[in-house]
């Protein structure tokens, strides 16, 4: 359970510099970001990924509890897949004996939109399965801190789920910034200080997208800071794309993760 959190001195990486699907981001591979999972849904006998998760331990996972939730949820329609760059093919295989999310998701809009997952059996580590740790709880991150998304989600908002793993680069949002933005649609979507803002602001073009959902925000290639859960469109100017704040339940995951 050490593993799970890593205290960082994250500020002292907090300088910015100007930088640059997951829409606008690059191919990479499975060894870059171990700890990623593809989440696998059910449709009839066909499976597909449709969110992604996080390796915590080798028998637990944390994602986002938008993608284990419904009226007509069952935990058998969900099953994983470690140790692959590529959609849907290779790696290994496991179901899921548990899901738990968070108690407060559902009672305000996203907020509290993150879940813990216990396998059927237990992940073997390799070169492409790795725990990730995450930051002590309540840490907070400065604005414009350069963070990476991962995943196989679509390449633009609406369009087709990339074959392979891919990243992008793109840095935190100030906050009350982000909650003026989203305050502005003609439906106010609320943004609260259990979620992490970030994106290229005013530019756009770079984000996580549709598929994405519950993978994760990195402020290093090995520090979890945050869980991707919802935004308007994907890679808008004027909107960031919203995560789950990890460090907000760092506590309880902790105590769930048992």
């Amino acid at each position: 359970m050490a593993k799970l959190v890593c205290v960082l001195l994250l500020v002292a990486a907090a300088a910015c510099t100007n930088a640059s699907r997951i829409v606008g981001g690059n191919p990479t591979n499975i060894e870059t970001y171990p700890s990623i999972v593809q989440v696998e849904f059910r449709t009839g006998i066909l499976w597909g990924q449709s969110c992604a998760a996080n390796i915590l331990t080798s028998r637990y996972l944390l994602s986002a509890a938008h993608c284990f939730d419904g009226l007509f949820f069952n935990i058998n329609n969900r099953r994983i897949r470690a140790g692959t760059g590529n959609r849907n093919t290779g790696g290994v295989v496991i179901s899921l004996t548990r899901r738990v999310n968070h108690p407060s998701y559902g009672r305000s809009g996203m907020d509290g939109d993150i879940s813990v997952l216990q396998l059927s059996s237990a992940l073997v580590y390799s070169n492409q399965i790795q725990p990730i740790s995450i930051p002590p709880q309540d840490f907070d991150l400065p604005n414009g801190l350069p963070v990476i998304h991962a995943g196989w989600g679509t390449t633009s908002s609406g369009g087709v789920s990339s074959a392979i793993l891919r990243d992008v680069t793109i840095y935190t949002i100030d906050n009350a910034l982000c909650t003026a933005r989203y305050a502005s649609l003609l439906i106010p979507q609320r943004v609260t200080e259990n979620m992490i803002c970030a994106g290229i602001l005013d530019v756009g073009g770079k984000d996580a997208c549709q598929g994405d959902s519950g993978g994760p925000l990195y402020s290093t290639n090995d520090i979890l800071v945050g869980v991707v859960s919802w935004g308007r469109g994907c890679a808008d100017p004027f909107y960031p794309g919203v995560s789950a704040r990890v460090a907000s339940y760092t506590d309880w995951i902790i105590a769930t993760a048992v």
